[in-house]
């Protein structure tokens, strides 16, 4: 006699629905689609960055603690030795001056003159687009020209700048050779490159500004520097804000310019009067005393996170400023 098959519905309390196992498949795929996609779009970000930014980082920070150098088989454990070195190095505070001079230099003057570029652009302009193309084009332009042709305009017998100097009676500037002299240069060439790229991150913020604060205000009679100056500058406080910190980070990492300004020297000069941190990184790098060159980077580190941490709190009081 044959038996018959237990009734699986037997077991279902009654007055539950049964769920077939294909829903319930379909609902476990759903749920990990909705919860753990985010996590694959962003995986390969922190990824990358783990490879190319958090383990570089760690390395670096385990190489400044060794006397390494590669032309020796023997890596030896010095622990913080590199960095009282460094804090005892005229040098790094040569080029620790250098740096603050040359981002102060340029970063100021570069700022101002993006805010007023970018207001001038938010007016209604013919050609709007070739103005905003041409604004751009110095970013966009190699570096190493750049310094080529500033370093030939600086010259000091031949040089463009002194010839118009020279109408003023103002005799000849040996402008890579003196320290103001070779800070102002720098930070010119500086300014040229970036004052466009960041009047349009500015013009892209005043765009953002409503229209009827500039009617209101030309109602009430106000002019255009009273508008900027009451309106469109609260406005765009963060957007400045972020601008002053990301230039400025910028400013510490200067290389090719001091590099290649004048004559190509590691050391920024006879007497280093024009190098920054990242060409004495590089300088140590080149005599291959990576122990040392690691310890620097990490010191420019330091003082990457030092302004990043300033940027947090003024950004904060900005907002609340603002609301």
């Amino acid at each position: 006699m044959a038996t018959r098959a237990p009734d699986r519905l037997a077991a279902v309390p009654p007055g539950k629905p049964v769920r077939p196992r294909r829903r319930v498949r379909r609902h476990l795929v759903h749920q990990l689609d909705v919860k753990g996609s985010p996590y694959a779009y962003v995986a390969p970000f922190f990824l990358l960055f783990s490879a190319f930014g958090l383990f570089p980082l760690a390395y670096t920070a385990w190489v400044s603690l060794h006397e390494w150098v590669l032309l020796s088989d023997e890596q030896t454990f010095v622990g913080l030795d590199n960095f009282r070195t460094l804090l005892a190095d005229d040098y790094f505070w040569n080029a620790t001056f250098n740096t603050l001079s040359i981002g102060v230099l340029s970063t100021v003057p570069q700022l101002l003159l993006a805010i007023w570029l970018a207001h001038l652009l938010n007016r209604p302009l013919r050609a709007q687009t070739f103005f905003r193309v041409t604004l751009l084009l110095p970013n966009v332009t190699s570096v190493v020209a750049v310094v080529v042709i500033f370093s030939q305009l600086f010259g000091r017998d031949f040089g463009m700048i002194n010839w118009m100097l020279s109408w003023f009676g103002v005799g000849a500037v040996p402008w890579n050779e003196g320290v103001a002299s070779s800070h102002v240069a720098i930070s010119i060439m500086i300014m040229w490159r970036w004052t466009g790229y960041n009047a349009l991150i500015f013009l892209a913020a005043m765009q953002a500004v409503p229209r009827e604060l500039y009617e209101a205000a030309t109602i009430d009679g106000a002019g255009e520097f009273t508008q900027l100056r009451r309106i469109t500058i609260p406005m765009i406080k963060p957007t400045i804000v972020f601008v002053v910190i990301t230039s400025t980070i910028g400013a510490m990492q200067v290389l090719a310019e001091p590099l290649l300004f004048g004559v190509y020297t590691l050391t920024g000069g006879v007497d280093r009067q024009y190098q920054t941190l990242a060409l004495f990184i590089y300088e140590n790098f080149i005599k291959l005393d990576l122990g040392y060159a690691s310890a620097i980077s990490w010191m420019m580190f330091i003082f990457i996170v030092v302004i990043a941490g300033i940027n947090y709190l003024i950004t904060r009081r900005s907002r609340g400023g603002l609301l």
